[in-house]
This record gives C-alpha cells, sequence and structure tokens, in this order.
C-alpha cells in the first residue's frame, strides 16, 4: 500500500489519488474477511469495505476510487487484452474470484462512472507496487497529506 502511495506521489498524482493509492488495500485489514480468505476463494469485497470506513473521515474523491479499484482491475481485462498478461500469478486467481473480465456492457458502464479513471490509476498503481526491494517512505511521510485530506 505505502508503495503504491509513493508511486502515485511520484507520479504528481493529486493528493487525493495518493490517499487512494496508499490506502487501497485497507479492507483487507478491516472487517471480518481477510486478504487469506480471498486467496482461499472467498471474496472479501475489501475494496466496498474499506471505503465504507473510510468514508467515516475522507471524502468522496478519497474513497470511490478505492471502493472501484477492484472493478477497474475487472475493467481493464475486458479493454486492454495485454493488461491480463501482465498480471501477478496473485491478481490473476483474485481476478477469477472477484467476477473475473466485466463484460462490454459492463465495461461501458464502468466507464461512465464519475471516479472510473481515477479507480483506474489507483489500479495501475496497486499493480506496479510489487517490488519488495523498492525504496518506500514509512506511513508517518504520508500522515501530513491525509491530515489535509481529512473531512471536517
Amino acid at each position: 500500500m505505502m508503495q503504491a502511495g509513493a508511486l502515485a506521489e511520484a507520479a504528481g498524482a493529486p493528493e487525493h489519488l495518493v490517499a487512494a493509492a496508499l490506502l487501497h488495500d485497507v479492507g483487507h485489514f478491516h472487517g471480518s474477511v481477510t486478504g487469506q480468505e480471498l486467496m482461499a476463494g472467498k471474496d472479501n469485497r475489501h475494496s466496498d469495505t474499506g471505503a465504507a470506513w473510510l468514508a467515516q473521515w475522507f471524502p468522496a474523491e478519497v474513497t470511490e476510487p478505492i471502493r472501484l479499484h477492484v472493478a477497474a482491475k475487472r475493467y481493464l481485462c475486458a479493454v486492454e487484452p495485454a493488461y491480463v498478461a501482465a498480471l501477478s500469478e496473485a491478481s490473476v486467481y483474485t481476478l477469477s474470484v472477484q467476477g473475473g473480465p466485466m463484460t462490454p456492457d459492463q465495461a461501458s458502464a464502468f466507464a461512465a462512472l464519475p471516479h472510473a479513471r481515477a479507480a483506474v490509476a489507483v489500479r495501475r498503481w496497486d499493480d506496479a507496487a510489487k517490488d519488495p526491494d523498492a525504496p518506500t517512505p514509512g506511513f508517518d511521510h504520508f500522515r501530513p497529506l491525509l491530515a489535509r485530506l481529512l473531512r471536517s
């Protein structure tokens, strides 16, 4: 998650997208179903769980890309044939658990959503954030950014 946030920041993304990239998988840690269960074949709906929990503190411009980042993977698999080939083995497996590639109608509906482009950006940073040796700042680096985005 921190690597995805760092990649978004390095890309010059707006603060709300850096926050979304940083927090996109928090639903794996909050809720009754874990990421381990996802890998065991049970969809934990972590994007929905995480976005709903974060909505207590953050606006939709942060939480909606989080809520849609799994759908963005399904979308990209439907509209970019080369995308599937670039996914990690774990992502290919979770794609099947999460519903597989979208149908053309689903892809059109997704693309029309207000936060679809932001979700696709978060998804791409998530996909790129797989290097265990990449220099990544700690969470404290992102605290000021998150504090600026908190709803009052």
